[in-house]
């Protein structure tokens, strides 16, 4: 026996547990994709302060955030149950602890039913019904109708799925308010928009994995070149949307040029991308895509409050 496997034996059995239980956890949240869920939660905290004129109610912005946060948690939670054997095959997602047996399919369904029925609880009894309806419905259509059919039905499944990814502006618009009118859709939409864009440079760059497991993303059925010029068309497309906020006055100046500055940056890329030859390109505009749906909706929060701050002095 080596000294190695002597000092593993030595550990104390209150050492051994600790790691384990850390373990746990860590993959507990792993399944949950935090940094989606992350996400996911700024954007409906923005659709919560932009349905106000001043501060949001502390109580339906409190525990909505925490409901709408564990609801997007077990939708991502039933999405890696479904997507196991896949995730098995793929680089990216080998890792993940249902494939590497750290976790049971009995263990992460469990721990999604708990997230999502948590989450329905707060959501009811401490917001409003209509929150609660409307995240239900996110998560069905995310962990259902997106993940377990759209995903391997139609190369289009990114466009279609994208309605419950896009949700949480309206989600948080909902909690504080307990109504859904123009300005939230408005949101939706910029995140709806987004999305292909932002998932298709990933799915470039990720092409023969998704060929391997037979998931008919729009790089595997109609090939990289067509994917790229539709992404360069949605960019287009999304430049123009997000100067509807300032439009229609529901933003001002400060979120007009932030947005015209993202979107010339975001646009760059989406031109770049058009060369083959920029191989790592895809992998680039998918990180660049997600910083910049973190900026446009940060300057639509610095745009609401500044005017504020600035009529306190």
């Amino acid at each position: 026996m080596s000294h190695s496997e002597n000092d593993s034996n030595a550990l104390p059995a209150a050492d051994i547990a600790a790691a384990e239980s850390s373990s746990l956890i860590a993959d507990l949240l792993e399944v949950t994709k935090p940094k989606v869920v992350l996400l996911l939660v700024f954007t409906a905290i923005v659709g919560m302060a932009l349905a106000v004129p001043g501060m949001v109610p502390l109580q339906q912005a409190f525990f909505g955030v925490i409901g709408i946060g564990l609801a997007s948690a077990s939708a991502a939670a039933i999405n890696h149950v479904v997507d196991q054997r896949a995730d098995a095959q793929m680089k990216r997602t080998s890792n993940r602890p249902i494939p590497q047996g750290n976790l049971t399919t009995t263990h992460v369904l469990l721990f999604a039913a708990l997230l999502g029925l948590v989450a329905m609880i707060l959501l009811v009894v401490f917001v409003n019904v209509l929150t609660a309806l409307l995240t239900f419905l996110s998560l069905i259509g995310y962990a259902c109708v997106y993940t377990m059919y759209l995903k391997r039905a139609t190369p289009q499944n990114i466009v279609i799925g994208g309605v419950a990814g896009a949700m949480p502006p309206v989600l948080g618009w909902a909690a504080v308010t307990g109504e859904v009118t123009a300005e939230p859709l408005l949101l939706f939409l910029i995140v709806f928009i987004w999305t292909p864009p932002h998932f298709w440079a990933l799915a470039i760059h990720r092409r023969d994995d998704y060929a391997k497991v037979n998931i008919p993303m729009l790089p595997v059925t109609h090939g990289n070149q067509y994917t790229r010029v539709q992404i360069l068309l949605y960019t287009i497309l999304l430049l123009l949307v997000t100067i509807a906020p300032y439009l229609i006055q529901m933003s001002g100046w400060i979120y007009l040029v932030a947005a015209l500055g993202l979107g010339g940056w975001f646009l760059f890329h989406a031109i770049k991308i058009q060369n083959p030859e920029h191989k790592e390109e895809p992998i680039r505009m998918f990180v660049v895509s997600i910083k910049y749906l973190m900026g446009l909706f940060a300057a639509l929060l610095v745009d609401h409050y500044l005017p504020l701050l600035l009529s306190l002095f």
